[in-house]
């Protein structure tokens, strides 16, 4: 009998949760393009406090008064372990499944602002500053976040069915509760990749392009 490769695994998982998927990654793109949304809806005053404080930071940035690249990745691991983690938890507890869905769309309101802001606000210079400034950690974090809400919801469902339905299933509980452990292992070890761009390529990045703009 031939070995089931992690990638077939993967492929498999994929396949059978496709719809969930496309789903939860149309629910993050809406998020995007309502915090892009929210940027041209903002009154110039607002737009304007925002700017200063960014350009304050930019400045900050030039002079090299920025934080620590590792307080940075201190505070950026954190932040993804507690919102991954409650992604997971919330998997488990079944009635949080909304949450999940609101945690997802919300994620994308924060991508789809940060990169609609700078747009606006600086024009093709804000572009290249959201590219080398969000771009770097969420190669990998955006797929961790799509992948652990999916993988959340889809635990979810089967729960549901398990407790209402009775349907029996092809394996005992414990092991896809294992599996379910291991993919939060998996995610959290992209969302520590990411959290490593975050804190010591993109500052980098980030002052070789403010030293041009500002």
């Amino acid at each position: 009998m031939r070995k089931i490769s992690y990638k077939d695994m993967f492929l498999r998982h994929v396949k059978d949760h496709l719809s969930l998927y496309i789903f939860v990654s149309v629910l993050f793109f809406m998020g995007v393009i309502f915090g892009a949304i929210i940027v041209n809806s903002m009154t110039i005053s607002q737009k304007e406090d925002l700017y200063y404080y960014l350009s304050q930071f930019f400045g900050q940035l030039s002079d090299g008064k920025q934080a620590s690249s590792s307080d940075m990745f201190g505070q950026s691991i954190f932040h993804n372990v507690k919102y991954l983690g409650l992604m997971w938890i919330l998997g488990i507890s079944v009635i949080g499944m909304p949450i999940i869905f609101i945690m997802i769309f919300l994620k994308g309101i924060v991508v789809g602002f940060t990169v609609g802001f700078l747009v606006n606000q600086m024009g093709i210079s804000g572009f290249f500053l959201s590219f080398v400034s969000v771009l770097p950690q969420n190669v990998l974090l955006i797929p961790a976040y799509l992948i652990m809400g999916t993988c959340a919801i889809a635990f979810s469902l089967k729960l549901i069915r398990q407790l209402f339905v009775k349907r029996s299933l092809h394996d005992a509980p414990i092991q896809w509760f294992g599996r379910y452990a291991f993919v939060l292992l998996v995610i959290l070890f992209l969302a520590m990749i990411s959290s490593l761009f975050e804190a010591y390529l993109s500052p980098v990045l980030m002052e070789k392009l403010t030293l041009r703009l500002f």
